[in-house]
């Protein structure tokens, strides 16, 4: 079946915006602080075969590895018409046990033509560790596993109740439900007017449209191999300095991405499933692209990776790997970006803050509460313009929870969130750069007693410059005024103060321009 340009247009945008549609339903009826203010989400539409039709453009890190992960899980279900299949194992289609993912089958004459799916951060998956977010060894004591499993919304409250605090959890798996909800029942009435061949002959052409313009992508780079190296700064185990290594080859319209040399498997947490390292590969081809490209799953047609088995970046089970999704998935952005410099310098930036600086804690008693964020830093510049700062950047791409919300629903003190102070570098300096963008600083004092998670990157390895100019500042943690390590787990007391200092992002060196 031919279908013509405008209507090939018309379709795209359409089931974009029926992903916008999910995400203001997720929104607007979840209930806890990380869904509904942090928009700590994400909503995708897949076609019949699991493949990425089009995402709401949320969190890099998820969609990334949703599209490379549906299709591993959805085969294996019998599925039923009012029933969504419930996710969150890292080894089986999730990504760390916090993001929980939902998936619905839309029907039309008793068969499956799309998928609707969306993936949610719960600061409470029952976890032993407030915030869900531990120093752990083993994927158990992480939290709660769920393998896919296909269920009724009465069959998630008996997930719920194995939660901390199961009405919270319950509400906003119900969101969760709902948006999907929506979905289906939008997709179905579009497939009553034009039919399930109108539709698949549509996620075809949007696919082959997409690969097209990611084929000319790569063509507009030039052939040869390019490598990069970095390091983590420890593995919250006692590993410092846990290698990551690309050998990236252009090959007219192929990349290939081998990730030989990167450190085998490690005891902490930032190792990270295999589709958590397609989602950086994804994410980078996805910013090298006009910005009309759909976000379709065909985008990754154009990348072969090879990444060795039981590595920090193609773990298996029982690793734990909490921070793998949230840290590791942002040094592999920086790793790609390296590389890629040598080849296409003008397109690349600087490297960006390179961690999301994760805060978890929560109280056991008198009552649990469980709070979760990222903090933002600064971006690395480019060629164009100076790095922006204090900004989420790469994969993550939540806001800040509102200060006021922190200060009316958990016991906490927002005592200074700043931007942090120029470098003196920065001020006296000639060189002729861009500056990258500065870090900020969060201060917050426990009014009660706690459990408190810190994990970080980028407090010992700098976010590097290009071109001559300088690196960005590492960030700091500190409690009492002491510093403390990248990543800790440890007891606080009422009237302690926990003080987090970002990152910068790296300068870009410009010859002739004086700073900027």
């Amino acid at each position: 079946m031919s279908i013509n340009p405008i209507d090939s247009a018309l379709f795209r945008h359409r089931v974009s915006a029926l992903c916008r549609e999910m995400a203001a339903v997720l929104r607007q009826t979840a209930v806890s602080a990380n869904i509904r203010d942090r928009l700590d989400f994400s909503c995708a539409i897949f076609d019949a075969q699991a493949c990425l039709v089009e995402q709401h453009a949320a969190i890099p890190v998820h969609l990334g590895s949703m599209a490379m992960a549906l299709a591993q899980v959805v085969d294996e279900i019998d599925w039923l018409e009012g029933h969504q299949m419930v996710l969150n194992d890292p080894f089986a289609g999730g990504t760390h046990l916090p993001d929980v993912t939902l998936i619905a089958p839309v029907m039309h004459h008793r068969s499956v033509v799309a998928y609707v799916a969306n993936r949610a951060h719960h600061a409470d998956i029952g976890s032993d560790s407030p915030g869900s977010m531990p120093l752990a060894t083993r994927l158990d004591q992480e939290g709660l596993i769920i393998s896919p499993i296909q269920l009724t919304l009465v069959g998630l409250k008996d997930i719920a109740d194995q939660c901390a605090n199961p009405l919270h959890s319950l509400a906003d798996f119900s969101a969760q439900w709902s948006a999907n909800r929506v979905a289906v029942d939008r997709l179905q009435e579009r497939l009553k007017k034009s039919g399930s061949a109108q539709w698949n002959a549509s996620c075809a052409q949007l696919a082959q449209y997409t690969r097209g313009l990611a084929q000319d992508v790569v063509r507009a780079m030039p052939d040869g191999c390019y490598s990069a190296q970095d390091v983590m700064d420890s593995d919250g185990q006692g590993y410092c300095n846990v290698p990551l290594a690309l050998s990236l080859r252009i090959d007219n319209d192929q990349i290939i991405m081998d990730f030989s040399g990167s450190s085998a498997q490690v005891s902490g947490n930032i190792n990270c499933p295999l589709s958590v390292t397609a989602a950086a590969a994804f994410y980078v081809l996805r910013c090298l692209s006009p910005s009309e490209m759909p976000t379709c799953g065909a985008l990754m047609d154009v990348v072969t990776l090879v990444v060795p088995e039981k590595s920090v970046l193609n773990a298996e089970y029982p690793a734990a790997v909490a921070a793998g999704n949230v840290e590791t998935s942002m040094r592999l952005v920086d790793l790609i970006c390296r590389a890629l410099s040598h080849a296409i310098p003008k397109q690349i930036p600087a490297a960006s803050q390179g961690t999301m600086n994760n805060i978890a804690m929560g109280g056991l008693s008198p009552s649990r509460w469980d709070f979760y964020e990222t903090l933002a830093g600064g971006a690395g510049a480019c060629q164009a313009h100076p790095g922006a700062s204090a900004v989420h950047s790469h994969m993550t791409n939540t806001l800040n929870t509102p200060v006021e919300i922190m200060e009316s629903c958990y016991p906490l003190r927002v005592m200074e969130y700043a931007l942090r102070p120029p470098a003196p570098s920065e001020l006296n300096s000639d060189r002729p750069c861009h500056r990258g963008g500065r870090g900020l600083i969060r201060t917050i004092r426990f009014l009660q007693a706690a459990e408190l998670t810190v994990i970080t990157e980028r407090r010992v390895s700098a976010p590097w410059g290009l071109n001559g100019a300088p690196d960005g500042r590492v960030g700091e943690n500190r409690i009492n005024a002491i510093r403390v390590d990248d990543k800790i787990q440890r007891h606080v007391e009422q009237g302690d103060v926990l003080s987090i200092v970002t990152p910068d992002g790296g300068g870009y060196g410009l010859g002739s321009v004086l700073w900027q």
